[in-house]
């Protein structure tokens, strides 16, 4: 099933890595797509793993839009962000 969650705190290529990266390792998760100028994240997975990839790209810093979007959620975001970086190299 092809799902969509639009996120906050997206800045970069480095975030797109990051997300990438740790979005692509949950069980399932195929044809994982990310616009950095929408803010948006489409992939194809099972109804319930929705929740999963929420709570995951919460915990890097990128909570979904409507969502709470705590000082804590950006400066993770920034961390993730110079992670995606340091690995794009």
């Amino acid at each position: 099933m092809r799902q969509e969650i639009y996120i906050e705190n997206l800045k970069c290529g480095g975030c797109v890595e990051t997300i990438k990266k740790d979005i692509s390792s949950i069980n399932g998760v195929v044809n994982l797509e990310i616009n950095l100028e929408k803010s948006v994240i489409t992939f194809n997975a099972d109804k319930n793993s929705k929740d999963v990839i929420k709570r995951r790209l919460s915990k890097l810093g990128y909570p979904e839009v409507g969502d709470k979007n705590t000082m804590l959620h950006k400066v993770k975001s920034f961390v993730s962000c110079a992670s995606g970086k340091m690995n794009k190299l």
